[in-house]
């Protein structure tokens, strides 16, 4: 039996659950939203939820344990510097998993998993803007 055993295993032994969960953050952490299975979502939810908990703290302690998860160094300072002040005054509910659908080529289910309110700001900045209709037909007479 099962009793009190935390979390999925996601068939992979222990140390390649630990690296493959570390660096799916760090791309979470980096992009602010992420599309995989839906499994692997709902556990790196719970991994990127610390690693913000310990970036508000922002003491060397905290730096130093998230520094075990996430190894490049420029996401470490993202996460401190920029990712932290945006949730200071929420506690905790950072990300947020999206079902997606299904992936055709062996019908997994996909979700995406996003930094909530930072997604959408990149998604505005990144959207290029839409030409008018009277654009299209200036491009269309050269």
């Amino acid at each position: 039996m099962r009793h009190q055993k935390r979390g999925r295993k996601l068939s992979r032994t222990s140390s390649h659950r630990k690296a493959m969960l570390g660096n799916l953050a760090t791309s979470l952490l980096r992009y602010n939203r992420v599309e995989t299975g839906h499994a692997k979502a709902l556990e790196v939810r719970g991994v990127v939820e610390r690693l913000i908990t310990y970036a508000k703290k922002g003491d060397l302690h905290s730096r130093r344990l998230a520094a075990t998860t996430i190894k490049d160094a420029d996401v470490l300072k993202k996460l401190f510097a920029e990712i932290a002040p945006q949730y200071k005054e929420r506690n905790g509910g950072y990300t947020r998993v999206m079902k997606k659908g299904y992936r055709v080529g062996d019908a997994a289910p996909t979700s995406i998993i996003e930094l909530v309110g930072l997604a959408q700001m990149e998604k505005e900045v990144v959207a290029p803007a839409k030409k008018s209709p009277e654009d299209k037909k200036k491009g269309d007479s050269k």
